[in-house]
């Protein structure tokens, strides 16, 4: 699964490192050390994945995100010496993907990347899911609803498409989490509501008062099959 990575960090040892472990593992790596280099190159040259710090000169990995969203979706791991929640949350707000804190393993990092990588390449046992009005197909990384196209991060992708495979399924906040993230120690159940509340606002008329991906009050979330529980 060799991929063009983006890697955007400012310590230029630290850099120097992720490209190592990168390009042993057969990827094509460009590594830059600002902000603004990054938010270029990754307009120009369309990376499969970008390793993204918060802090850099020019421009820092919250801004590049947020700017880099307009037009991509390309699935972005965020590294940070941050390590607080609402930081946490604020990046994938933002639409990162996946969010590692410093210090970390680089055994770890790559294991983050090798699931992003995973998530947006899948082939061998996807197939078209469909959940009342709602479609997803993991092969092409697409999802419609009503027959529009809906533009999702990775990790959007992924939470939508765990709750397509089983429509009207009650989903607990933990269950979406080990589902679709794994284990973390600084990953909270608040992440899937993140990402909930950003889904809604891409598949509702009216995201106040969703009709496909529904809340159940203290337990967590479905994706409604156009039956019964539609309201």
């Amino acid at each position: 699964m060799c991929a063009f990575v983006l890697v955007a960090e400012d310590d230029v040892k630290q850099a120097d490192i992720l490209r190592r472990y990168l390009e042993q593992e057969g990827h094509t790596v460009t590594v830059v050390h600002d902000g603004a280099s990054a938010l270029d190159i990754a307009r120009t040259r369309g990376p499969d994945l970008v390793v993204l710090d918060v802090m850099m000169p020019l421009l820092d990995g919250l801004d590049v995100c947020r700017l880099l969203r307009r037009d991509s979706q390309v699935p972005v791991l965020m590294l940070t010496a941050r390590s607080t929640e609402d930081d946490l949350l604020l990046g994938l707000d933002l639409g990162a993907d996946d969010y590692l804190t410093k210090p970390y393993s680089p055994r770890e990092l790559m294991a983050r990347i090798r699931t992003l990588l995973r998530r947006t390449r899948s082939t061998a046992e996807d197939h078209v899911l469909r959940a009342g009005a709602v479609t997803v197909d993991p092969r092409r990384h697409e999802a419609f609803v009503d027959g529009r196209p809906v533009e999702c991060t990775a990790g959007e992708f992924a939470l939508l498409t765990v709750l397509a495979e089983q429509p009207g399924r009650v989903f607990t906040r933990q269950q979406l989490l080990e589902r679709t993230k794994g284990y973390d120690k600084f990953i909270t159940e608040r992440i899937i509501d993140v990402h909930v509340m950003n889904l809604r606002k891409k598949i509702e008329a009216d995201p106040r008062r969703p009709a496909h991906l529904l809340t159940v009050y203290r337990v967590g979330y479905k994706l409604s099959d156009g039956g019964r529980d539609a309201p």
